[in-house]
């Protein structure tokens, strides 16, 4: 092929792969989910020049792969090609869990010919599974009649592609199986006016208030039923159109807002409201005389019943976006909603409980605030609402969610206050107090490139960066790379685990963003309190203690090998990217980790894949067993990070998220301060560099001691990097030294806890330097 025209295709393999919102387009625009494949089909066609593009997908009930779209092929066969896993080239790549690449299909012995297809005329075959995690989903295949016509490109673009469809396509195949199966049948109170709080991400905000309901109340509120009696067809069809508008704008507002939702977040409400039956079943209601609200009602609670019935746990899943759709339908039949993004737009959200996806949901609402009143939160959700930037209080006062939607409400997340329906003295205190805070933030964005103590001791800062979004901060607070990246929370935002290209993605916009700086990638970290609600993981007695972390992936070894891949290829061109794996409690663990990293750089270079072949190990030290070998585990890592958040709460045995056990959580233990110290002078025997990436990493008593006990390495959330280089540049090392061993010699928590106070009390006392 000419040079003109591969750099022509390898254009369209980018736009193809880069440009998603063509998808949001065809998924909004298309009638029903049999056009909507079509229309997935055409696309993919025209952007790798092929002749012939076909949509394949697998049955679960008959454990067939039917054809469901094709362009280039004749349309009269879909729904009647049907293979099986294994049977012909489609089944093959199914079965192989692999690409199938024939320059001369007709003479392979897999070959099978379905003469209503009309397909003897195109030579060169490509195919690719659609896969999500462990489940089987479907085949992508692309055919032309030249021959040798596919090459590797053609197939790495075909293989992003398929995981950037597969949520989409997944919803289509559910649906599609569901059709052709039979299925059974404001006076506020005085004692709520002022609420002390527990902060679990920091701000300010002033704003109406608006109670969050979990999807679906509204499908059981039997009020609704005389409310809207009056509804006809003319107002189901525009509450329709306006639903199918309100979710294109929400994906949108996810594709700016986090980038790692690279598939479709809402793919369940398209394909539901794409879904002829759905449309025609509360049509026909409507006809038959019943008003559009009852008629909503009844046939998502028709959805939500199948769904729930179902021995699938995906499509049991599948409860909640009915809720959510079903809900959203009803709101704007009833005219509920203020604006298109749901009323939620710069209000104080006050939530009984909340679970990372309707974070992830309020951030693209922009609300103003989060309250919870359950009086707990799990570590994931005050992490996301961190690095979100949303005021987030935790208060265990169940009462607020009797205060009437609208009433004003102050937040002040920075020391844990509610002000609810405050006067105006409250009011000028805030305006002064947030006036005062902006100041002292401009003032403290004025970072040096390099950190040192008083005396000249050089420290490095670098960032834990958990989204995408939270990069452009980083490099503006002049972070010296990334000591950690959470990779957990593109699998906590999706409804099944990314693929190897989704991840691949993300990791290289994350180290493309830090050009010439470290980058340490922690493998998937999930389980205790960041579960995924797709994986079998879930439902564990003691899942602290489970099967959570390295664990999970070393007996997932398909999973972990695909983010390895990923991670491998994403730093191919960078000189300074690190794999950390966390939880590791034995040697054996860690020699056991590093032989799957080992394998996945010989399989990419088997496979001419460009990656990274020198990549640096590391394992994050979180567990007390791996203290008294420590010296043999730095012998074989390069680099080793203190996790301290989960290394006190093991020490302790204290759930660090069980408010009944609080007072426990002591970080100045002597044993914890002890046991960071064993650690760190571990490292220096064993010359290996360690840091610091936990909590304790910007808590100014916590800085002197690390410092003391030579920890050179601090990894931070973006937004604490100002004050921790000021907490840095006025220490003195011989003082931080003596501190730390003061600390050291002491044996009980009364007694560090004194001085811990009293070293805070004496830096909040210190001049800021301007």
């Amino acid at each position: 092929m000419e040079p003109e025209n591969n750099q022509r295709r390898n254009t369209d393999h980018f736009n193809l792969l880069c440009d998603m919102s063509e998808l949001t387009t065809i998924l909004a625009d298309s009638k029903n989910i049999a056009h909507f494949l079509r229309q997935t089909a055409r696309m993919v066609a025209r952007h790798l020049h092929a002749d012939v593009c076909s949509i394949y997908l697998f049955d679960d009930q008959r454990h067939e792969l039917v054809l469901r779209a094709t362009i280039g092929l004749n349309p009269a066969s879909e729904g009647k090609v049907r293979l099986k896993s294994g049977e012909g080239l489609v089944g093959m790549a199914m079965l192989s869990r692999q690409p199938v690449c024939e320059g001369f299909a007709s003479s392979s012995r897999h070959f099978k010919y379905f003469e209503e297809t009309g397909e003897e005329r195109f030579e060169s075959f490509l195919a690719v599974p659609i896969i999500r995690g462990i489940e089987n989903i479907g085949v992508l295949v692309v055919q032309h009649s030249q021959r040798d016509y596919f090459d590797e490109t053609d197939m790495m673009a075909l293989k992003a592609t398929a995981s950037q469809l597969a949520g989409a396509i997944e919803n289509a195949r559910l649906l599609m199986d569901m059709a052709e199966t039979p299925q059974r049948g404001a006076c506020v109170p005085e004692s709520l006016r002022f609420v002390r709080g527990r902060s679990a991400s920091s701000g300010f905000a002033l704003a109406p208030c608006v109670k969050f309901e979990k999807a679906g109340a509204l499908l059981f509120d039997d009020d609704l039923t005389e409310a809207g009696s009056h509804l006809g067809m003319a107002e189901f069809q525009e509450a329709f159109h306006k639903t199918l508008e309100q979710l294109k704008t929400l994906q949108d507002r996810f594709a700016q807002r986090l980038p790692e939702s690279a598939s479709l977040i809402f793919t369940a409400h398209f394909m539901i409201l794409k879904d002829s039956r759905f449309h025609t079943e509360i049509m026909a209601k409507i006809q038959a005389g019943m008003d559009a609200c009852r008629a909503v009602k009844a046939v998502t609670r028709h959805y939500i019943a199948m769904f729930s019935a179902s021995p699938y746990l995906y499509l049991r899943e599948k409860v909640i976006d009915m809720q959510d759709l079903g809900a959203r339908l009803i709101e704007n039949l009833m005219d509920r909603n203020t604006d298109s993004h749901g009323g939620l737009q710069h209000r104080i959200v006050i939530a009984k409980e909340l679970y990372p996806s309707d974070i992830l949901k309020l951030a693209s609402q922009d609300v103003a605030g989060i309250v919870l009143v359950s009086g707990g939160i799990t570590s994931h959700v005050s992490i996301l609402a961190q690095s979100l930037q949303i005021p987030t209080l935790i208060v265990d006062k169940p009462d607020l969610l009797t205060i009437p939607d609208n009433t004003p409400v102050l937040m002040d997340a920075d020391i844990g206050n509610l002000y609810v329906d405050p006067s105006q003295r409250i009011l000028k205190q805030f305006e002064e107090r947030n006036s005062a805070r902006v100041q002292a933030s401009r003032l403290s964005r004025q970072m040096e490139p390099a950190t040192c103590t008083a005396d000249g001791e050089r420290v490095h800062l670098y960032a834990n960066i958990n989204l995408l979004s939270e990069l452009p901060l980083a490099n503006q607070l002049l972070a010296e790379g990334i000591g950690l990246y959470r990779s957990e929370f593109p699998f906590i935002i999706r409804s099944n685990f990314p693929s190897e290209e989704e991840q691949y993605q993300i990791y290289k916009r994350l180290i493309e963003q830090m050009p010439g700086k470290p980058v340490v990638i922690r493998t998937l970290d999930i389980g205790g309190d960041k579960v995924l609600a797709y994986s079998d993981s879930t439902g564990e007695a003691n899942p602290e203690l489970g099967l959570r972390s390295i664990r999970f992936s070393l007996q997932n070894t398909e999973i972990f090998e695909q983010q390895i891949r990923a991670v491998l290829r994403a730093g191919a061109d960078h000189p300074d990217v690190g794999i950390m794996f966390p939880m590791i409690c034995s040697l054996d663990e860690l020699r056991e980790a590093k032989t799957v990293v080992l394998r996945c750089i010989a399989d990419l270079s088997k496979n001419g894949l460009s990656h990274q072949g020198r990549i640096r190990i590391g394992m994050m030290v979180e567990l007390p067993s791996v203290i008294p070998i420590l010296d043999e585990l730095a012998a074989e890592s390069d680099f080793l990070s203190i996790g301290t958040n989960d290394f006190v709460q093991y020490m302790l045995a204290v759930d660090r998220t069980n408010e009944k056990v609080a007072q426990y959580y002591q970080p100045g233990h002597p044993a914890v301060l002890r046991g960071l110290h064993a650690i760190v002078q571990a490292a220096i025997r064993q010359g290996k560099p360690v840091s610091v990436c936990g909590e304790l990493a910007h808590e100014p008593e916590y800085i002197a001691f690390l410092i003391g006990i030579g920890v050179r390495r601090l990894s931070v959330n973006p937004q604490y990097l100002p004050h921790t280089q000021q907490i840095i540049r006025q220490l003195e090392l011989r003082k931080a030294q003596s501190y730390a061993s003061t600390l050291l010699c002491k044996a009980t928590v009364r007694e560090t806890s004194e001085i811990l106070m009293h070293y805070r009390e004496y830096l909040e006392m210190a001049p800021v330097e301007s």
